[in-house]
């Protein structure tokens, strides 16, 4: 089975990389996302040298410069990290997305303790929340499409169904352009990721249909990168039950004609249970489901909304 390349940091699958010579295994991103991702690890800190166990490093701002140093000082690998980071994060145009391991000084995607030069703390204690890893940083500012997420924000179902969604799309759109661009295939991808769109921000949506209306006055490879710039920037925005509930009165007029009074009764009052949190989301997509294969309608079998990643991994269930 195709697997879709994804980075990650090596101690999120039990690799003994750590400073206290552990790792922080993740089950989620081992066990089920690990069914549909081929991952791509790294460790800075392992890959500058620094072996395991080690003394840990911590983000240190001195003089309004951030250091990445021992606590006593004895060792900074600024240089060293930053120099990898920006070389590696250059050569990740392959991956289709990246978990990063929170907290770390390297990897840490937000809120990585910056300590001051005068902060002795021991261990996690102290620190101002208001940092970013530097190999994270460097990571981001190389691939800014490319959707990163740290194990921990994982937990969060919404979260999590956010960012494999986004990376299912942006592989998606990886696929599209390794196939050879044009503007039909712009324009039929765009027709299949409408109602996903919508479902996470109405005036994106609106902007990107604009944008492909005027698809010949400009060059293709610039309407194609702005296009993806929107797309992701709006995925990135998490759907709510406003947006979802928008998205599912939409797909329920495709069924006004062929549906009896009482299934339509049943739909409408369905979604209804589902804007007032009643029911989940999966509950009135079943049934929309349902109706597509009694009603086939190609137009509506094509749009990732109904299928934005493998029923499998159940990301939908709590929503």
């Amino acid at each position: 089975m195709y697997k879709i390349k994804v980075g990650i940091s090596a101690c999120l699958l039990g690799q003994a990389v750590r400073f206290d010579g552990g790792h922080k295994r993740s089950s989620f991103c081992e066990r089920e996302l690990g069914a549909h991702f081929d991952y791509h690890t790294v460790c800075p800190e392992m890959a500058i040298g620094l072996g395991s166990p080690r003394a840990a490093i911590r983000l240190i701002r001195r003089g309004g410069e951030l250091r990445a140093e021992t606590r006593d000082g004895s060792l900074d690998v600024t240089e060293r990290l930053i120099a990898f980071s920006e070389q590696q994060a250059g050569r990740l145009d392959f991956l289709s997305g990246y978990i990063l391991c929170a907290k770390s000084p390297s990897c840490g995607m937000e809120r990585v303790r910056i300590y001051t030069a005068n902060d002795k703390a021991p261990g996690g204690e102290g620190g101002a929340k208001e940092g970013i890893g530097l190999f994270a940083q460097a990571l981001m500012t190389a691939n800014p499409l490319l959707p990163v997420e740290e194990d921990g924000r994982l937990c969060d179902p919404v979260l999590r169904e956010n960012f494999v969604l986004r990376v299912f799309a942006y592989h998606d759109w990886q696929q599209l352009c390794a196939s050879g661009l044009s503007a039909a295939r712009l324009i039929a991808f765009h027709s299949r990721y409408k109602y996903l769109v919508l479902s996470h921000a109405t005036g994106h949506y609106r902007a990107l249909g604009r944008l492909l209306a005027d698809l010949g006055q400009g060059s293709l490879e610039e309407t194609a990168q702005r296009y993806i710039q929107g797309l992701m920037t709006a995925l990135t925005l998490r759907a709510n039950r406003r947006g979802h509930t928008n998205v599912l009165m939409h797909l329920q007029g495709y069924f006004k004609r062929v549906l009896t009074p009482s299934q339509k009764r049943e739909l409408t009052e369905t979604i209804d249970k589902y804007r007032l949190g009643i029911v989940p989301l999966l509950v009135p997509l079943t049934l929309l489901r349902h109706y597509l294969c009694e009603f086939p309608n190609p137009y509506l079998a094509q749009q990732v909304y109904l299928n934005p990643h493998p029923e499998t991994l159940r990301l939908r269930y709590g929503l």
